[in-house]
């Protein structure tokens, strides 16, 4: 099981921090494992690793193996929590290179994140000369921006194979029955995939919808649901012992004492993605009613190099959290040669993983005596089965810390505000009223 260790955040914490919080801990672990809090109708993934449907996985890797098959690249469309569990993980246990690397699967493009006409025309016009599948999510159909891509995606693919060569390359990842896109897709015959109306977007990972573009890449996803299905045992059990309730708390405790920016700070660039992950299921979950930790991420030793100094010096309003492997994959001896003018013989016969744990330390020691407070979270190897634990830890975590702090988890009420105002300035029907205020504002 994951270990966390709060030791080099102590010197910043009360003494209770951990005692004072354990019944409100219990309590939001209970609306957890009942779903009777807040959003309680959207706490299905709970217990998703223990209840996958385990013909829905032999659907998953039936497909894969067709999508492998016929397709040099595969395109994923989604938005938020409908791509970012799937394309953390791929750069996790693959590469944030997966694309350049030599193998035998697919390319993965992930797009209908943005609206920018030349990184859809870039992707648009690299594969129009390759065979390539549409993976399509969205639990609506009605987001903008997938929606716009699988448009696109969509007309190129008839374009180049026919509607009927189209449908069977065309995978839609969406709700059971209702939406836009399951009309589309019934109507058209697709092969879907649902998302289960009980979770949310941004708790999908461990569904289909961050599942298929994994079995496509060769990746074990059974292993990764093990992982998170024994981390789902582990922290379910209550008590000051529960490494999601020490995460939860502190957080909770060092926000109260001012610290209201979490750096995930990990020493693996295979990690980036899944900071932007992180940062979806922590911003959307807490940030609302005018209150929240701000959820950011840093990719060391890189970034020490550009916001160490902030981090060292600057407002001291911010804590870390390390994601750490203790067993690298890859092993890489140095051995420079005496005299040679690099300055590294201090360095001969170690090996680089052992130099950037060092960097790790030292960097920790630095940060603290600067005054920022650092959680640690250890994984054992970047393999399935871990990636499966991180993901459920920090799901789980969140939710802890959401209902430890008053706030309903689970919606999130802010992001229709942007949506409300593009509507009514592209002219879309029903938002009429919005675009009469707006032009009563003068901002038409």
């Amino acid at each position: 099981m994951l270990q966390f260790d709060v030791t080099h955040a102590l010197p910043f914490l009360p003494k209770n921090w951990l005692s004072s919080r354990l019944d409100g801990l219990t309590d939001a672990r209970n609306l957890l494992e009942r779903g009777n809090g807040l959003g309680g109708e959207f706490t299905g993934w709970v217990n998703l690793p223990a209840q996958f449907d385990q013909r829905e996985m032999q659907r998953l890797l039936h497909t894969a193996r067709i999508i492998q098959s016929q397709s040099e690249v595969l395109v994923v469309i989604g938005i938020g929590g409908s791509y970012l569990g799937a394309r953390a993980m791929l750069e996790l246990l693959t590469s944030p290179n997966y694309n350049l690397l030599c193998k035998k699967t697919p390319q993965i493009f992930f797009t209908g994140n943005t609206l920018s006409p030349d990184a859809m025309t870039e992707l648009l016009d690299y594969v129009r000369e390759k065979d390539f599948s549409v993976n399509v999510v969205s639990k609506s159909g009605n987001t903008t921006e997938p929606s716009v891509a699988f448009l696109l995606f969509r007309q190129l693919l008839e374009e180049k194979y026919g509607r009927e060569g189209a449908r069977d390359r065309i995978f839609a990842t969406t709700d059971r029955k209702e939406g836009s896109l399951r009309a589309l897709a019934n109507q058209e015959g697709y092969a879907t995939f649902s998302i289960p109306r009980s979770i949310g977007g941004r708790y999908s990972a461990l569904t289909a919808a961050g599942l298929l573009p994994l079995a496509v890449a060769g990746l074990d996803i059974r292993e990764m649901l093990s992982g998170a299905a024994e981390a789902m045992t582990a922290l379910r059990q209550p008590g000051q012992d529960n490494p999601a309730w020490q995460y939860a708390a502190a957080r909770n405790a060092l926000y109260a004492q001012g610290k209201n920016i979490e750096l995930l700070a990990c020493y693996e660039p295979h990690l980036r993605s899944f900071g932007e992950w992180w940062k979806q299921l922590f911003g959307e979950s807490e940030g609302k009613d005018g209150q929240g930790v701000f959820p950011a991420s840093v990719e060391f030793t890189t970034d020490l190099h550009s916001m160490g100094q902030y981090i060292q010096e600057g407002t001291r309003d911010l804590f870390e959290t390390v994601v750490r492997f203790t067993y690298p994959l890859s092993s890489c001896l140095l051995d420079p040669e005496p005299g040679d003018g690099s300055g590294l013989d201090y360095l001969r016969g170690k090996d680089l993983r052992y130099v950037n744990e060092q960097a790790r330390r030292g960097t920790v020691l630095a940060h603290v005596a600067g005054g920022v407070p650092n959680l640690l979270l250890t994984a054992g190897e970047r393999t399935p089965f871990w990636a499966g634990q991180l993901v459920y830890f920090f799901e789980y975590a969140c939710g802890l810390s959401g209902y430890l702090s008053g706030l309903n988890p689970f919606n999130q009420p802010g992001v229709e505000a942007y949506k409300t105002n593009m509507f009514a300035l592209l002219g879309k029907p029903g938002h009429e009223g919005q675009r009469q205020a707006l032009a009563d504002q003068g901002l038409l």
